[in-house]
């Protein structure tokens, strides 16, 4: 029998590089949200991958980005930190032949975290001077003793095989700690509530500022249906106008495709309700932040 194996695995990077692609790519099942806008994962999730033997429990970060700012983005910087310093292995994200200042800072974290690092180059089916990778692959070599550099398309699940093997081959001999049929430690209320928002960063992408959140105020099941109630939180009344769209468009494009991916996430069918409150200056509350599960994580 062979022997198990489990182990921490943390996915960073600056923001923007597909960090939540590349973590469904891997579980081959959605379960953090993704949109083209940066800083669109705000929290800490977890993926649960396993095949046979080896389990590994991926750890999902918001992007590491410049200056503190607000305090929604002192969470989430705290939440990024803290994985790297948790887990067993981290996975650093690069964009194609892009090296960034952004990218610099995440390495001096990971440097300072002391664990194994596999550097994955994302996006290499975006790059069209094929042969300017390996050259780019040797200058990353030089930055860090990185435990092997990986290029592959998240997006595309070109070379995700390979990335896994050499994941594997670094996780520590540790009993499993999750069910093997089980992909996250999120309750279904949190996954519902990413939905939404991922629906309002895709419709609102260069509309609405990050100041939005969404509360699941109902989460009720009466015979094959779900019954579920969404707030959605933003900080100024012009921002409520542009959500709800002319004559309530919008939102109800939103609730429309936020209800097609419930339904395919809880295995029945969904009736959803959303509304929109103005809660001003709630990104830069602590205690606005902790009542939405914000601070969890530090």
């Amino acid at each position: 029998m062979s022997t198990e194996r489990c182990g921490m695995v943390a996915i960073v990077g600056r923001p923007n590089v597909g960090k939540s692609t590349l973590l469904n790519h891997l579980l081959g099942q959605k379960i953090s949200i993704t949109s083209r806008k940066p800083q669109t994962t705000r929290h800490r999730i977890l993926g649960v991958s396993t095949h046979g033997a080896a389990q590994i429990v991926y750890v999902d970060t918001p992007g590491l980005h410049q200056g503190e700012g607000k305090a929604i983005n002192r969470a989430m910087n705290r939440a990024a930190l803290s994985a790297v310093r948790d887990v067993d292995l981290v996975l650093m994200l690069v964009d194609r032949l892009q090296w960034l200042e952004p990218d610099e800072q995440v390495l001096a974290a990971v440097r300072t975290a002391g664990k194994p690092v596999l550097l994955i180059i994302n996006k290499t089916d975006q790059i069209e001077q094929k042969d300017a990778l390996l050259p780019h692959i040797a200058a990353l070599q030089a930055k860090y003793p990185f435990a092997a550099i990986v290029p592959v398309s998240a997006l595309k699940g070109h070379n995700l095989e390979a990335l896994e093997r050499e994941i594997q081959t670094l996780l520590p001999e540790a009993p499993h700690l999750f069910p093997p049929d089980q992909i996250t430690d999120r309750s279904e209320r949190f996954m519902v509530a990413e939905i939404v928002r991922e629906k309002l960063m895709r419709q609102l992408g260069e509309e609405l500022p990050y100041a939005n959140a969404v509360q699941i105020e109902e989460f009720r099941q009466e015979g094959k249906t779900i019954h579920i109630s969404a707030l959605i939180l933003v900080e100024k009344a012009g921002q409520k106008a542009i959500v709800i769209g002319r004559a309530g468009a919008r939102l109800k494009l939103i609730g429309a495709e936020a209800r097609i991916d419930m339904e395919r996430l809880l295995g029945t069918k969904v009736m959803l309700k959303l509304w929109v409150k103005v809660k001003s200056g709630w990104s830069d509350d602590e205690r606005a932040l902790k009542s939405l599960g914000y601070q969890e994580e530090s």
